[in-house]
């Protein structure tokens, strides 16, 4: 599909003729192909390079399916591929050891790099399907929280199942309105905004987002932005970090967002912390008012189309945290004996906090647990924590949730390494072989990272792989 008319005509007239002509030979070439690796699942941090950096890299991540061909230099965990694999039919994916990401929208880990993010609360307002979430996740560590939101039920359904695999415990999924997430003033450190848009920056890897383009649609965009600034801006505490950004080239969702909101908000917003950008990045960097502005342009930078702004909430904005009233009760507790089992299944019992929420108990990081109860009893959260499963005659049934969190006990049960073959045949939920898994409960792994459980009774294995998460494709 050639691109809109009125785009290119905008293109043109704003970057010139050459550098115009350039972004939109760029938008019909192949775009690149990157990932970011889970540090809790595979040392990412310490790898090499690249392919030249000593061992092979695949092997050193241990992730056999990726051709990685080099870093993402503006993100610790990020990898190019040389190709693209079968993502679908690869373990390690499944198992949440890595997360396939765009290079340029993982920027936003970069401008948090000034800023003391772990222990941190985050506040991701656009959240679906994940990938800025898993990010913040990370940052986060087990003393901060993520609530990411998404007000599409079913797109929170896919945000909640990624959260559950990339594994930290430490993101609540909300799915509402940004104005009532804005009823918790002053309450988050970092408020990012990925903004919905109307998606120039992604013509060449959707197609589709072509077709669906508009100028009306840009200003319809442009309006929904304004407002969900608002929001945001009213749930950041004095003193925190704004994240803006889009996946589009315009002015009127890029810069005219912010010179808006600098229009309301005034002496509000206040620099930054500065995190430096090499030249060699390509990334087109500017100024509106107190905010940073970075642009990624496909001809420019190894990368997608993208936007990203940061500023600060200055000191002297004022406001209160403040919190809406507790609406229903949400947490029930646990009695003594089924806290005991419960302590058994993750390696930090003390650091811990359980309760029941309806038929199924949760884990929830000591530091956050209050926060997470608060925002349970005001939003809907459709996800929080680590699901650890239902408790039946003193003794747990896991949930599939618990397999993937980093913080699991492996000592609580056995665990079946599974080669390639019986491993494809877990993910599809079909039945699996008897050797080699032990009576009763067992822990699935594969290249040794948990992706489930099994039980067996004799020499029948019962796959309780959820059929939400299971492979559909032969």
């Amino acid at each position: 599909m050639t691109l809109p008319a009125k785009f290119v005509e905008r293109v043109l007239r704003d970057l010139g003729g050459t550098e115009g002509a350039a972004l939109c030979a760029a938008l019909d070439a192949e775009p690149p192909v990157s990932v970011r690796l889970n540090p809790a699942k595979t040392g990412a941090d310490t790898l090499p390079a690249g392919p030249d950096a000593g061992l092979p890299v695949p092997e050193a991540a241990g992730l056999p399916a990726l051709a990685i061909a080099g870093r993402v230099p503006w993100s610790r965990d990020g990898r190019y591929l040389a190709v693209r694999p079968s993502f679908t039919l690869d373990p390690d994916f499944h198992a949440g050891a890595y997360y396939v990401q765009e290079a340029s929208s993982q920027f936003v880990g970069h401008l948090l790099a000034a800023v003391r993010t772990e222990g941190a609360r985050i506040l991701d307002l656009c959240a679906a399907p994940g990938g800025k979430t898993t990010l913040y996740a990370s940052l986060a560590g087990p003393d901060g929280l993520v609530v990411a939101n998404e007000i599409d039920r079913r797109r929170a359904s896919v945000l909640a199942d990624n959260v559950r695999k990339w594994g930290t415990g430490n993101v609540a999924v909300t799915t509402c309105e940004p104005r009532a997430l804005g009823d918790f003033e002053a309450w988050f450190d970092v408020v990012a905004v990925d903004a919905p848009c109307s998606g120039e920056g992604m013509f060449r890897k959707d197609p589709d987002a072509r077709g669906e383009w508009s100028e009306g649609n840009v200003k319809q965009c442009a309006a929904r932005q304004d407002e969900i600034l608002r929001e945001a801006w009213r749930a950041l505490k004095p003193g925190g970090t704004l994240v803006y950004s889009t996946c589009t080239f315009n002015r009127d969702e890029d810069e005219g967002a912010l010179e808006r909101m600098a229009a309301w908000a005034g002496d509000e917003i206040a620099e930054s912390e500065e995190t430096a950008v090499e030249d060699a990045w390509g990334i087109v960097c500017g100024r509106v008012g107190a905010f940073r502005t970075f642009r990624f342009y496909p001809h420019r930078t190894c990368g997608e189309g993208f936007f990203a702004a940061v500023a600060r909430k200055s000191f002297d904005a004022g406001g209160r945290v403040r919190a809406p009233k507790a609406r229903r009760t949400v947490f029930a507790a646990v009695d003594r004996k089924t806290a005991g089992e419960l302590a058994r299944w993750v390696r930090n019992p003390g650091g811990m906090r359980f309760a029941a929420v309806a038929d199924t108990c949760y884990a929830w990081y000591a530091a956050q647990a209050d926060a997470v109860r608060t925002l349970s009893e005001a939003l809907p959260v459709i996800y929080s924590g680590v699901a650890l499963g239902q408790v039946f005659k003193g003794v747990l049934k896991p949930d599939p949730a618990l397999a993937f969190f980093d913080g699991l006990n492996r000592g609580a049960l056995h665990a079946a390494e599974l080669d390639d073959e019986e491993t494809l045949r877990f993910l599809r939920r079909q039945d699996i072989a008897a050797g080699g898994l032990a009576e009763g409960m067992n822990l699935v792994c594969s290249r040794g990272r948990a992706l489930g459980f099994a039980k067996r009774i004799g020499a029948r294995v019962n796959n309780l792989y959820p059929n939400s998460l299971r492979i559909i494709k032969q």
